[in-house]
């Protein structure tokens, strides 16, 4: 993170620390104890960026600032913020379905809690919509003395309240763009962004504005607000919605927030067998501005449509993930750039959380899966250097990528075993769950429409979730219940589900010691991986002559350089440049070793036994005896670094282009005069690393 107006950064307080712990200590326990924040750490600097998409920037509010505060202010709001929020958790200052900016919550859990809520709504045949409201600059608006004041009715401990007044009063702020005068301005209102306690603050400011909805829902994510209702008809949503939200701008108006009406949106809900009906258009009134309700509805970056198709949602992220593509594969172009290491890291780090995100929540059709994997296919070749006839199969092994429809489905496994394993006190989403579920918390959200689903026809009444879906699938499970089926085949032998995160709730003398529900759940997620291995040999089998093992991590020689290494990955796939490797424009090339004429040309050959490389492989290979995935030369840096010089030396799986053709020779002292290549330039990355 960048650091302040001192310049000192994160690494040289790790550095202090690491020489003498107590340093820190005496600096910060004081002001930790005396409620007091310096005025030397209240002056910052502020990063003046423009958002995003914005169709003109001549408007202040189309430019956002990002404060840059010292590092060690920064140390010192963080050990705030986690006292201040075990605290507001024990007063009970958040409210349940405050999902932004929190410890152990995400997006996904506020997603899940409003399909969930939809969907058992529109169990009973009653028509849902939702309301999506947006609180304009809530950071810098809210009042430093009201907060304040709602902190000590609250009974949060005075040393803190303190502290939040002392940070909040008298800050300055020196403004950074093309221009600027770069003269500090006071700032009496709201709180910085970028700092690690001013998320926290608003949430505590603006928790009042919750109330429940009968046959209804109110959830929020920091700043953005989602209402639900249900009735017999959406012309008594919209009533609904209308008065809710007069209840609510009365409630924001004397916090001193508002809601921006740019931002606001409608959608009427509909089930998958409403799709043929016609569409009700009733819009809402909304500070005398009209709202139609949207065909498609973007909340905290998922894509909503009425029937809830995926469709909509993944055309979207596909087309992101196409462009971002396009600019990090100019890094390392064929043969060149960053090696095989790097680009699986860019693969796995920018590229698929851009493609799949909202996978955990949203399952693509088989159509939108296909159009999905062939990016990703491109994504896998580029990764190790493969040619386009290597096969699907070995190119996802060798690339360290899994498929997209295995990937899909453990990121939704993943998802769902955080979502039964967190405290349902703090999870909407686990509040949601079953009374039934193995939970060690009997908690369940009060605000809950699971009873509406009470007595229902056997046609609409939800799938236990214990029971698997049924073929075809007549009768559904509520999203929260498939969510926590998904975990039933990797639960077995469990009478309880461990509790992450436990420390965010009161304690509780029947819980089982916090280190044993984190070894339990990480052994969970280790059965996780196992099964995406296990489904990945079995599902998406490699050809008979490649026998190398799938694995998620990279392997070490991926750290060679894209050359050499690209070379290495297409030898072990079998389509290489290597005469025994064909590809389908020439199928019956002669396979021949072009060097020795004396067997064809295969990767074992060329490395292992070819007599006009044996003068360098007597010099370069000692102690490479096998290339099989076996082999010890696979996790032996030493071994691996000779391979590659081996490879550069003797042009071994080079373009045919790059050398003269020559004749064939059996002798083994005689080795062909290879071309002036130098001797490859790579970094093998240790198993550490890895």
């Amino acid at each position: 993170m960048a650091p302040g107006p001192d310049r000192i950064p994160y690494s040289v307080w790790k550095q202090v620390n690491k020489i003498n712990p107590e340093i820190l200590l005496h600096i910060l326990a004081p002001l930790v104890r005396l409620g007091y924040h310096p005025a030397s750490l209240k002056s910052s600097n502020g990063v003046v960026l423009d958002k995003p998409g914005k169709p003109s920037y001549e408007s202040p509010s189309s430019f956002r600032i990002i404060v840059r505060i010292r590092t060690i202010s920064k140390i010192l709001e963080r050990i705030i913020a986690t006292r201040l929020l075990a605290a507001a958790r024990l007063k009970g200052l958040l409210h349940p379905n405050q999902c932004g900016s929190l410890p152990g919550l995400s997006t996904y859990d506020a997603c899940v809690t409003l399909i969930n809520d939809v969907r058992t709504l529109q169990r009973p045949r009653l028509k849902v919509s939702s309301l999506f409201l947006d609180i304009k600059a809530g950071f810098d608006n809210f009042d430093n003395k009201t907060l304040a004041r709602f902190l000590r009715e609250g009974g949060v401990p005075s040393y803190l309240v303190t502290w939040v007044s002392s940070f909040l009063g008298e800050r300055s702020c020196t403004l950074i763009f093309q221009g600027a005068p770069g003269t500090p301005a006071p700032v009496n209102v709201g709180a910085p962004q970028g700092s690690p306690i001013s998320p926290l603050l608003f949430l505590l400011y603006v928790a009042p504005l919750h109330f429940g909805i009968l046959r209804g829902l109110m959830i929020s994510y920091v700043d953005d607000f989602a209402l639900t209702v249900a009735s017999l008809s959406y012309r008594g949503n919209i009533r609904r919605l209308q008065n809710l939200f007069d209840k609510l701008e009365r409630k924001a108006s004397r916090l001193g927030v508002s809601f921006s009406v740019a931002k606001t949106e409608l959608i009427h809900w509909r089930t998958p067998s409403q799709r043929h009906s016609p569409k009700c258009t009733s819009p809402i009134q909304i500070k005398g501005e009209l709202f139609h309700p949207g065909n498609s509805v973007r909340w905290l970056g998922y894509w909503f449509t009425p029937a809830v198709d995926p469709a909509a949602h993944f055309s979207r992220r596909l087309a992101l993930a196409q462009g971002a593509f396009a600019l990090i594969r100019r890094l390392s172009p064929p043969g060149a750039g960053l090696p095989p290491y790097l680009c699986h890291r860019l693969a796995t780090s920018l590229i698929a959380p851009i493609l799949l995100y909202s996978a955990d929540l949203f399952t693509p059709s088989v159509g939108t899966t296909n159009h999905l994997d062939t990016f990703w296919r491109k994504v896998q070749r580029w990764t190790p250097n493969c040619f386009s006839a290597t096969p699907t199969g070995i190119l996802s092994v060798e690339s360290c990528l899994p498929p997209v429809s295995l990937l899909i489905t453990h990121r939704q496994r993943l998802a769902a075993l955080r979502v039964v394993c967190s405290p349902p006190s703090v999870n909407p989403a686990t509040a949601g769950l079953h009374p039934s579920f193995p939970s060690l918390s009997v908690y369940r959200a009060p605000d809950s429409s699971r009873a509406l689903t009470r007595g229902l026809l056997s046609v609409y009444l939800p799938l236990h979730w214990k029971t698997p879906r049924p073929v075809p699938p007549i009768r559904n499970h509520l999203p929260v219940d498939a969510v926590a089926h998904r975990t039933t085949p990797f639960t077995l032998g469990l009478s309880r589900m461990p509790m992450i995160n436990s420390h965010l709730v009161c304690p509780t003398p029947n819980l089982p010691p916090q280190s044993l529900m984190d070894s339990t759940y990480s052994a969970l997620k280790k059965r996780l991986r196992e099964t995406l291995l296990e489904e990945w040999s079995s599902l998406f089998p490699t050809p008979g002559y490649y026998l190398h093992p799938p694995a998620l991590h990279p392997r070490p020689f991926m750290g060679l350089g894209k050359f050499v290494a690209g070379r290495i990955h297409q030898m072990r796939a079998g389509k290489s440049y290597l005469a025994a490797h064909p590809t389908w424009r020439s199928p019956d090339a002669d396979t021949s070793c072009p060097r020795c004429g004396l067997e064809p040309e295969t990767f074992e050959h060329a490395i292992l036994s070819c007599p006009s490389r044996q003068h360098s492989r007597m010099r370069l290979l000692h102690g490479v005896t096998n290339v099989g995935p076996e082999a010890p030369l696979w996790s032996s840096l030493p071994l691996l670094k000779r391979l590659a010089t081996f490879i550069g030396v003797t042009s071994t799986g080079f373009p045919p282009s790059m050398f003269p053709p020559s004749t064939p020779s059996s002798s083994p002292r005689l080795s062909l005069s290879p071309p002036t290549v130098p001797p490859p330039v790579f970094r093998v990355f240790s198993l550490a690393e890895v």
